[in-house]
């Protein structure tokens, strides 16, 4: 399996951490996902027939932003 991590801004409550959970997760090859809206984190588990591309633009259209490192 591989992760990924990513610094993301616009958890701003439950509601949004739930969506972006719920839309990962239907992404095929994701088995994990880890949300830390304090720290404002993200680290996702998948197999190698996902794209990471894929995952940036799902977290995307939840409307959370990718900060750069």
């Amino acid at each position: 399996m591989n992760k990924i991590h990513y610094n993301i801004s616009g958890i701003q409550n439950s509601e949004i951490k739930t969506q972006l959970k719920n839309a990962l997760s239907k992404i095929d090859g994701i088995s994990m996902v880890n949300i830390d809206a304090g720290r404002g984190s993200i680290e996702v588990g998948y197999n190698q027939s996902t794209d990471e591309n894929t995952i940036k633009s799902c977290i995307e259209n939840v409307g959370c932003k990718i900060e750069s490192l």
